[in-house]
Order: C-alpha cells, then sequence, then structure tokens
C-alpha cells in the first residue's frame, strides 16, 4: 500500500479500511493487517480510527422490501445521533482532530470536536460503512465459488457460463437468475468465463475494483487482485464502464488494464496469460521479480531473492504450476540456483 494516511479521518474516508473494519473481503484484510505491523504510528492511528467507528454504534436495521424511505429516514437520524454526540456542549474545549478527540475522550477530559467538519465526516463514514456493511451482508449471502491457494476450479453458472477460477480467488454471483435480466457477479482474484448467451440476450456483468465488463456472450480472462486489474479478451466484444463515467469496447485479441485511472491497451501474449488453466506457467524470457510474484500470488507463500542479481536473471520455458515442490526443483534447474525454506518462506539464492 503506497497511499500515505496522514490523519485518522483519511482512513475512515476509505473504502478499503471499512471493509477489513467489516472483515468482509479477504485482500483488504490481509493489506491492512500488514500496513499495521508496518511501525507503531500505523497500529495506534488504526486503533483510534476503529474506536471511532465503534462510537458510530452501526446497527443493522431490518428493512422490507418497498421501505427505502423509511430506511433513509433511519439513516439520517443515525447522523444526527452522532453530530450530537460530536457538536461541542456546555463547557466543552473544542479540538482541531480526532486525534486530539480520541486521546481527551481516553483521559476523561469533556472535549468536542468542531461541529461542522466533523458532522460531514461522521456522516460521510456512516453513509459509505452502511452501504459497505449492507452491501456485503447481501453478498455473504449470496452464493460463491472460492478457491484455495495452489487451486484451480471449473464451475458453471446458473445460466450455463462456464468459469474457471485461479488460485486465492472469490467469484460471488447474484440470485434469481432469469432470462431478460442482468447476471451479476463479483469477481476477487483472476476467473476465466465462456459466458452463454440468452434467448433476449440478457446482459452478462462483472464487477471488479475499478470497471465492470457489460457482455451478452463471449470469452475472455479477467485479474481483479493485488491492486491491479486488466482483461484480455478472447472472442466476441465486451464494453468497459469505470467508475469516473468512461467506456472502452473491445474487440478479440485485446488486453486492456486499469492504470492511474485510465484503460490503457497492451500487448501481451494470449497464450501465456491463459496457461494457468492448464495448470502450466509459460516464460519467455521473464525477470524472475516476476516469477516470485506468480509463486506468492498462485500458493501464498513469501519469497525471498537473496541478491538483486538473480531479480534481473530471466526464464524461458514451460513449468508446472499445479505442484510447489516439483514447480521449485524445476526452477533449481533451470535458473542454476539454490532453492530452501527457511520457517515459512522460501529464499532463492545463488549456489555457495
Amino acid at each position: 500500500m503506497s497511499k500515505n494516511y496522514a490523519g485518522v479521518e483519511d482512513l475512515l474516508c476509505d473504502e478499503s479500511f471499512l471493509l477489513w473494519y467489516f472483515k468482509t473481503d479477504p485482500g483488504a484484510i490481509r493489506q491492512w493487517e500488514q500496513w499495521i505491523t508496518i511501525s507503531p504510528d500505523n497500529l495506534a492511528r488504526a486503533e483510534q480510527a476503529v474506536e471511532f467507528l465503534q462510537s458510530l454504534q452501526l446497527e443493522e436495521q431490518p428493512i422490507a422490501a418497498g421501505q427505502i424511505t423509511q430506511a433513509e429516514s433511519l439513516l439520517l437520524e443515525k447522523i444526527r445521533q452522532v453530530e450530537n454526540r460530536l457538536t461541542q456542549t456546555d463547557n466543552a474545549e473544542p479540538v482541531a482532530d480526532i486525534n486530539a478527540y480520541i486521546s481527551g475522550k481516553a483521559s476523561g477530559k469533556k472535549i468536542a470536536l468542531f461541529p461542522r467538519r466533523w458532522y460531514m465526516t461522521a456522516a460521510s463514514v456512516i453513509l459509505l460503512a452502511a452501504g459497505l456493511y449492507g452491501g456485503y451482508r447481501w453478498l455473504a449471502h449470496s452464493p460463491e465459488l472460492s478457491t484455495a491457494y495452489g487451486e484451480v476450479r471449473e464451475n458453471k453458472l446458473p445460466d450455463g457460463t462456464e468459469v474457471v477460477v485461479n488460485a486465492d480467488s472469490k467469484l460471488i454471483y447474484s440470485t434469481g437468475w432469469k432470462d431478460g435480466k442482468d447476471r451479476e457477479v463479483w469477481l476477487k482474484g483472476e476467473a476465466f468465463f465462456h459466458v452463454s448467451k440468452t434467448p433476449l440476450k440478457s446482459r452478462f456483468i462483472v464487477h471488479t475494483d475499478h470497471f465492470d465488463i457489460i457482455v451478452t456472450g463471449t470469452q475472455f480472462n479477467v485479474v481483479n487482485r493485488s491492486g491491479k486489474t486488466n482483461i484480455m479478451l478472447k472472442e466476441g466484444s465486451v464494453i468497459l464502464h469505470t467508475d469516473e463515467g468512461k467506456e472502452l469496447k473491445m474487440i478479440p485479441g485485446d488486453f486492456v488494464e486499469y492504470e492511474r485511472t485510465r484503460l490503457e491497451k497492451k500487448h501481451v501474449k494470449n497464450d501465456s496469460l491463459l496457461a494457468w488453466k492448464e495448470h502450466k506457467l509459460i516464460f519467455d524470457n521473464t525477470p524472475v521479480r516476476e516469477l516470485v510474484k506468480m509463486i506468492r500470488e498462485h500458493y501464498g507463500i513469501t519469497v525471498q531473492v537473496a541478491d538483486d542479481s538473480i531479480s534481473d536473471r530471466t526464464i524461458s520455458g514451460i513449468l508446472p504450476n499445479d505442484n510447489l515442490e516439483v514447480l521449485l526443483q524445476a526452477l533449481e534447474a533451470t535458473l542454476d540456483v539454490e532453492i530452501v525454506r527457511e520457517g515459512g518462506s522460501i529464499v532463492i539464492r545463488d549456489h555457495s
């Protein structure tokens, strides 16, 4: 995580932090647990943000169908309650930020935040948190396909769409698929889709972190993990819609990656990109540093390279990807290195 979080309010306005707080997204949980362990300051800032979120006392309200207005009223009332707690009271000493607020609260000192600024912050946090909490609770009760590290799984969705899910991935899909209605799935990880056409040409929509993929019947590969989102179209046509409102139509052979809020077309070798479906890795002058990333993503194990010169070496060939031990043995022979296990990690180093 390269983003700089200067204050607690930055954490509160970050969607992925709320996903970590509600424990609804494995990727967000891993990223934030790692971020917290980097420094004591990060830990303290996270604890302060958690305390603030707990003070909001968000509770799930049962809302029957057709009671949207009632739900909005409940939410606005919750915001007003938070405002009342944060508004300056008699003899309260106003403070400028949430860090001072929490420190004073812990010491028993009667203080309050500046009301206008933190009314808006509290309202934003509640709206975002409530939306995420409610949305992900709904998704949590939806059917899903998930894979463990090192596992590749083939399945069919309710409409007959064939999907191959790569290691450490999760695919959640909506219920009650009927022809004429959108078929929606949410992907974390990597998957290959062969979407079935329907008589009424119902749209099939794949939701990722940065864009939606809209199709009727086609074949494509999607990656949505570790801040990386891309799609390779093998057959048919798709339309991409970004959160920023941008749109891009793809044709077979296109590879598009989301970078710096933009959709960028790039050249890739389709065979190499799709080799994981056949439990293989295809390398073509691939740097060892890229190979290390593949092993981490597929097997969830930490890989350390003892020397930068090894990271710069390249490898070409086809190696198996369904057995870690066999893969490591092949790498030793191909790269002429020594690969050893140290604790729960793997170390690649030159022969001593």
